[in-house]
């Protein structure tokens, strides 16, 4: 059995979408101890945007036309989606970065997009589940002053959830600027709260991941 996670946060010291994986993770492991977690840390090792453009050239061309640094890209694509696809169930952790998606997070994607399994020619990734937690500085939510700023999360549920069809969960945690950013200090007890929330749901969304193994192995 395996278990995938992907982690795009570039302070893995003090990641707090890191955090909330662990959980996720944890109780998928509590539940499969014989998991193999595959794990991807674009902070540690980042995707190159020279890659995504190799791999997309490359297909351009017949193999025979292809040069080595578009080989390599072709390649690398098929690992990525080989551990996408090989696995029994998905992990993501992305944080909003600048209003909008982790760069790390789109160069991987584009890359492994260009895999004709998991792009739309193929369904290879349909129905598989999945949960990506994200967490945001700030509060984007209904209602607040920057409503409809956060264009990270819109994103990745409709890559995810849309394009690759993905039985996707979402744990999502706001305000984890608050005790870094003195102008937010009026809302601790909101975010301790908001914090608390998505540590529970976190914990719930690993849960139900490995239950839904479980039925499926039945």
């Amino acid at each position: 059995m395996t278990f995938f996670r992907l982690d795009a946060s570039i302070l893995p010291a003090t990641s707090a979408s890191r955090a909330l994986g662990d959980r996720v993770e944890q109780e998928w492991v509590d539940s499969h101890p014989e998991t193999d977690v595959v794990r991807r840390d674009l902070a540690a090792e980042p995707v190159s945007a020279e890659v995504w453009q190799a791999a997309v050239t490359g297909g351009f061309v017949p193999e025979s036309e292809r040069s080595p640094a578009q080989r390599d890209a072709m390649a690398f694509a098929t690992t990525l989606a080989d551990e996408l696809i090989t696995a029994d169930a998905l992990l993501f952790t992305v944080p909003l970065y600048n209003f909008g998606v982790s760069q790390h997070f789109k160069t991987w994607f584009d890359v492994a997009y260009t895999d004709p399994r998991i792009n739309p020619e193929g369904t290879a990734l349909q129905g598989k589940p999945a949960t990506l937690v994200t967490v945001l500085g700030g509060n984007y939510g209904p209602g607040t002053p920057k409503e409809g700023w956060d264009h990270s999360t819109p994103w990745l549920r409709r890559v995810l959830e849309d394009v690759w069809g993905l039985d996707l969960r979402i744990v999502e945690r706001p305000f984890t600027l608050v005790g870094v950013n003195p102008a937010l200090d009026a809302f601790a007890d909101l975010a301790a709260s908001l914090k608390e929330q998505a540590e529970a749901d976190a914990t719930r969304s690993g849960r139900e991941l490995a239950e839904l193994r479980s039925q499926r192995s039945a």
